[in-house]
């Protein structure tokens, strides 16, 4: 797991499924938002481009098991 909590390694899964839908769900709006003018917000572009990124690295690294950074 990217970020050792010292749980139980039979939660580990609902523990990334949970990650995964958290961080999905602010990258999906921070990426998509735009105010009432149709202009997107700097600072919501970038969490929610940072947001993505934790999404991905989790999703192939924890969940698929595609790469490893270590």
């Amino acid at each position: 797991m990217f970020l050792d909590l010292g749980l139980p390694a039979e939660l580990e899964p609902i523990v990334n499924i949970v990650f995964l839908a958290v961080t999905g769900f602010i990258a999906l709006h921070g990426i998509r938002y735009r105010d009432e003018d149709g202009k997107q917000d700097f600072v919501r572009l970038l969490f929610g481009s940072i947001a993505a990124v934790f999404f991905f690295l989790v999703l192939f690294q924890d969940v698929l098991g595609v790469v490893s950074f270590s």
